[in-house]
């Protein structure tokens, strides 16, 4: 399987959000997407990752972009997970990793010296289908400066 790169036809998906909604990529189409896969709801790391984003919802929207979240926690851990933050956009509920498995963020970690499988943290700028912008070392805590730095 050849990886995703920029410039790849984004791959197709449909998930459920926290409120049990299903996302399309194709709700999308017209808008610009920021995907972003994270590996646990109300980690350090995520957590941080998700409230930038939050924090700079309102200029992403002025800009066009929609805000998408995906990692394997159910539905039940989202809405805590959005609850506890007020996070103004979804999040995918990939329980069984389709989507995650669809964009290539399944894989080997390092972590205190240890490996393990589990969910890359990966940002993918989608714009009409395609994959314009794909961030593999995402800034958690500085992650919407590090996205409209890369578009300019």
């Amino acid at each position: 399987m050849n990886s995703l790169k920029e410039g790849d036809s984004a791959p197709d998906f449909s998930g459920t959000d926290q409120n049990g909604n299903q996302i399309k990529l194709s709700d999308f189409s017209g808008k610009k997407l920021i995907l972003y896969f994270y590996p646990k709801d109300d980690t350090p790391g995520c957590t941080k990752e998700a409230c930038n984003l939050r924090d700079n919802y309102q200029e992403l929207k002025n800009n066009d972009f929609e805000v998408i979240g995906v990692s394997a926690d159910n539905s039940a851990k989202h809405l805590k997970f959005i609850d506890k933050y007020e996070l103004p956009f979804s999040l995918i509920a990939d329980t069984d990793k389709t989507v995650i498995n669809a964009y290539q963020c399944w894989g080997l970690k390092k972590f205190m010296g240890r490996e393990y499988d589990g969910i890359l943290r990966k940002t993918f700028v989608i714009e009409n289908n395609t994959i314009v912008k794909l961030f593999e070392k995402v800034k958690t805590a500085d992650h919407f400066q590090q996205i409209m730095e890369a578009l300019d």
